[in-house]
């Protein structure tokens, strides 16, 4: 298992589980019309999403510029996740 880390290939497949939840999710709300609406899987997973992206710039090495971007777009939607939950939709 040491080298999906030593690889830096932990991270696409944790993106890419991230990015299955999500369309399963968002199958199951269309087939079904039961749990979340879209835009509430939306943002509940964005912001693991970008810290998946964020580890895999730093795995792979990349410019601490798009880390940082990534870093600062999951803080954006985690806050556009609270404030949501927040106002009580």
């Amino acid at each position: 298992m040491g080298w999906l880390f030593e690889d830096g290939l932990v991270a696409p497949l944790l993106l890419g589980f991230v990015l299955a939840e999500a369309a399963l999710l968002l199958l199951l709300h269309r087939r079904s019309r039961r749990g979340l609406p879209p835009g509430d899987i939306l943002a509940l997973l964005a912001p693991g999403a970008c810290l998946m992206l964020a580890l895999w710039a730093a795995m792979a090495g990349a410019w601490w510029g798009w880390i940082g971007l990534a870093l600062s777009a999951a803080l954006v939607a985690h806050l556009v996740d609270l404030r949501r939950r927040w106002s009580g939709r």
